[in-house]
């Protein structure tokens, strides 16, 4: 104990004095170590407080609050701010700033000092912008349960960190950031858990985890990445979200994956389907894509680097999303990835050129709802493609009509599937039945695996190899019996000389 102790103290002071250095310019430009710190701030900033959940009326915490550039923003709407910070140069630069609002507090403390009181359940919106990142490994997951402790039931912590390497410009003798993978902060949030009074027992439920697009945008950069978690009573976190992260797509199970759809992808045929069906949007130089259900990214890698567009790929599975900002550094193209539930978010009207989808909305119960949001927010003659599971028409035999429920699957027959694009209001529809294809890629990518054995199973296991068997078995016979089909779809929005 005694030794974390002094590793505490090393640490505070090391971060201590590192700032006392970097803070000596009380702006902008120390603050974000970055010299383009002014034309940054003015894009990223609205971008960040646009992620936050409302706070009109609500008490928020800011930690490492710095010279109060998000401070006075705060303060506009909500009902009392207490802006802390542990560099008292710093938050007196703040207090002048921003000490014409009556409903902000400013404390000099340091946030992992066990001196520090905030009362239980008192907070409404916990926010901190580059703070954890400055702490030790320790030091934050001891933060992360004081945090969940602050907040309300129903309450937020918002945090955004530097992750991978750094991200300014600004030469610095030493550098003692933790530039960690975001997984890290990810699992100190997701598996911390408190418990109040008899047997109640909350945890935090992820709200989204996102990089920054200002970053993505100005410097091809994903490593700029933030949280929203709500605390919840641990009964009502999401469950179809938990479903992917440890039943469907747990990391072992995405790397398996990965292993048999080949290096980025985990969608049918990989980069030779991606190929093939990418060609058919007739991509131009900086359009923006959307990926719904975009997996581990290798799909928006290709559309990016190949095309120049500016992809925006979201799914619901936090581990995908992981592995794909994992995948994204040092890839230096305007792809940015987002863990959202397509049914619930929601994007401006005429967003997008292209909206593309691989083998994910399957999961879908209400489609219908969807492909009227995914015509809302294509632009005016923009295009949809779409690959997915779909079955015969009629009734499913017993056996496929278990698989599908144990899957939480929604099929239709492709024809079906093509009339909900155009009651959705799309033209141009086009329906495919490309089940043989499906057949002659699955048959490549069972010989394949079979062939690799010994290296997949010394890679993962035999109990993997036997799974990954069976059931590219199961789908080929499945398929070659006419039972599971699969549909190639695409449809085009009107222009607006037609509405």
């Amino acid at each position: 104990m005694a030794a974390i102790n002094r590793a505490g103290e090393e640490e505070r002071t090391v971060q201590k004095s590192f700032w006392m250095e970097h803070s000596k310019d009380l702006n902008v430009e120390a603050m974000m170590l970055d010299s383009r710190a002014s034309d940054l701030d003015k894009e990223e900033r609205p971008e960040v407080l646009s992620l936050l959940p409302p706070y009109k009326g609500k008490s928020i915490l800011e930690l490492g609050a710095g010279i109060g550039r998000f401070t006075g923003e705060l303060a506009k709407e909500a009902g009392h701010v207490l802006a802390l910070d542990f560099i008292e140069d710093v938050i007196k630069k703040n207090e002048s700033v921003n000490g014409h609002f009556k409903n902000i507090s400013f404390m000099c403390a340091d946030v992992t000092s066990p001196d520090l009181m905030i009362e239980a359940e008192s907070v409404d919106l916990i926010f901190s912008n580059w703070l954890l990142m400055y702490l030790s490994d320790n030091e934050v997951e001891k933060l992360a349960e004081r945090m969940v402790k602050w907040s309300k039931v129903g309450g937020y912590i918002f945090f955004r960190e530097s992750c991978f390497h750094q991200s300014g410009d600004s030469k610095r003798k030493t550098n003692p950031t933790h530039y960690r993978e975001p997984r890290f902060y990810t699992k100190a949030f997701k598996e911390y858990q408190t418990y109040g009074g008899v047997g109640n027992s909350f945890e935090l439920s992820l709200v989204t985890f996102k990089c920054i697009r200002a970053y993505v945008r100005n410097k091809k950069n994903q490593n700029q990445i933030c949280w929203l978690w709500q605390k919840v009573k641990s009964t009502d976190d999401r469950g179809f979200q938990r479903f992917l992260d440890n039943v469907q797509y747990k990391s072992s199970g995405i790397l398996r994956y990965e292993r048999v759809f080949g290096e980025g992808f985990v969608s049918t045929g990989g980069i030779e389907t991606t190929k093939e069906f990418v060609a058919k949007l007739e991509l131009k130089p900086g359009q923006k894509v959307l990926d719904v259900g975009c997996g581990i990214g290798g799909g928006d890698f290709y559309m990016a680097e190949n095309f120049d567009v500016d992809v925006v790929g979201i799914d619901l599975s936090i581990n995908m999303i992981s592995f794909a900002l994992e995948r994204a550094i040092g890839c230096k193209c305007s792809v940015e990835f987002e863990v959202a539930d397509c049914t619930k978010k929601i994007y401006s009207d005429n967003t997008f050129a292209v909206i593309y989808s691989r083998d994910t909305i399957l999961h879908i119960q209400d489609k219908p709802m969807l492909f009227r949001s995914f015509f809302k927010w294509l632009k005016p003659g923009g295009k949809l493609l779409i690959t997915d599971y779909c079955k015969r028409s009629g009734t499913p035999s017993e056996e496929f009509a278990e698989y599908i429920k144990q899957r939480g699957y929604d099929l239709h027959d492709v024809e079906a599937y093509g009339q909900m694009l155009k009651d959705a209001g799309f033209y141009e529809v086009t329906a495919e039945d490309r089940t043989t294809q499906f057949l002659e890629v699955l048959q490549r990518e069972l010989d394949a695996v079979e062939k690799d054995r010994d290296a997949f199973i010394k890679e993962f296991s035999k109990e993997d190899y036997d799974e990954i068997v069976g059931g590219w078995k199961a789908k080929l016979k499945r398929s070659s019996v006419g039972e599971q089909r699969w549909g190639l779809f695409m449809a085009r929005k009107n222009d607006q000389i037609h509405q």
